[in-house]
Formats: C-alpha cells, sequence, structure tokens
C-alpha cells in the first residue's frame, strides 16, 4: 500500500460535508479487521483507509490547514500503513474502571513485546512494538500500543491458500489467544497487495 499524500486528504470544509458517509464506511470497514483477545485485548490492524480516516479527524479536531501541520500528521501515521509484507496494528488495553486500569498497566509491563501471530505451517512471528517511540517504562506501560507483524512469502502464500491464523498475547500474566475468523483473515489478506 502507498502511503498517503496531500493529495488524498480533503479539505477542512471537503471532509465536513463528507464525514458522516465515510465515517460510516470507515466502521464498517475496520468491523472485520478487529480482533478481541479475551475481555481486555483489542487489536484493529490498520490499513490505507483507516489511517486516512485517523488523518483526517486530527485534521479537523485540530484545525490544522496548513501545509507543514498537514504534512506533520502525514509523517506521522504513514508507518502504520501496511507495507505489502507485513501487518500493523494499533493495540488497545482497555479496561473501562479508572482504578482497575492503572493497577492492570503496572501488571501487564512490557506486554506489548508478547504478541504473536501464528499462520498454520509457518514459524510464528513475534510483533515488532512501538518502533516510533517506547510506550512502557520501568513502572507501567501505555493502554495504546503500536505493532507491526513482519511476515515471509511462506507466510503470505500460506495465508491465501486458507491456512488457519491464530493471534496470540504470550505475556503469562495475560496468555490469551485467539483463531482469526475466515472474514477476518480475507480482509487482512488485503494487505498484502
Amino acid at each position: 500500500m502507498k502511503p498517503l499524500a496531500r493529495d488524498d486528504l480533503l479539505s477542512l470544509e471537503h471532509y465536513a460535508q463528507q464525514r458522516p458517509a465515510f465515517r460510516a464506511r470507515v466502521i464498517a470497514h475496520k468491523k472485520a479487521r478487529m480482533v478481541y483477545l479475551g475481555k481486555y485485548l483489542t487489536l484493529i490492524f490498520e490499513d490505507r483507509l483507516s489511517i486516512q480516516y485517523q488523518v483526517q479527524e486530527m485534521l479537523r479536531i485540530e484545525r490544522i490547514f496548513e501545509a507543514d501541520a498537514i504534512q506533520d500528521e502525514l509523517d506521522a501515521y504513514n508507518p502504520l500503513i501496511p507495507g505489502g509484507n507485513d501487518l500493523r496494528a494499533t493495540l488497545l488495553l482497555e479496561f473501562a474502571d479508572e482504578a482497575q486500569r492503572r493497577r492492570e498497566l503496572v501488571r501487564l509491563r512490557g506486554i506489548e513485546h508478547g504478541f504473536e501471530l501464528v499462520v498454520d505451517g509457518q514459524p510464528a512471528v513475534t510483533a515488532i512494538a512501538d518502533e516510533d517511540l517506547p510506550r512502557s517504562n520501568e513502572e507501567k506501560t501505555s493502554a495504546v500500543h503500536f505493532l507491526r507483524f513482519p511476515l515471509s512469502a511462506g507466510h503470505i502464500d500460506a495465508w491465501r491458500s486458507g491456512a488457519s491464523v491464530t493471534l496470540a498475547s504470550t505475556l503469562p500474566a495475560l496468555a490469551v489467544a485467539t483463531r482469526l475468523s475466515d472474514e477476518q483473515r480475507q480482509a487482512l489478506a488485503a494487505d498484502f497487495d
């Protein structure tokens, strides 16, 4: 997938006009790209459309219209667009209760380094976390991380051939796995083009 450029974005005025329809389209699109691991972990597998939405929303919220500031947003978000031989995801640690969230972010420190993607018949792929900057420290982890799963040609061929795919958190404090549905597998396979 090619990175987003300024020409791919709508002006603030045009985005305001098209936002309800665009937002509905993105929400429907992301449905098959969301993977829930247990009760508290959500991975949203990003692509060009989901990132375009993020950028458009940031421009709208911050009322950004200057060329340099728009480029700064593109530079910040483009690394989340898959490169054709990987998958990229936003990891959310979701605890509704504030006190529980504080406790869990301490207990789950380092969780971002414990995610594996297994394509049946291929070696497990460990996610590379937070390549832009660390989001954990010695005391706690963040509630949001960015993961990249680099895949070999063998992984992609097996995926396209219908192999089962499992996503897992391997951190002993919250070890959980789920098998991707056919709908999820097909949606994410589009990232390999």
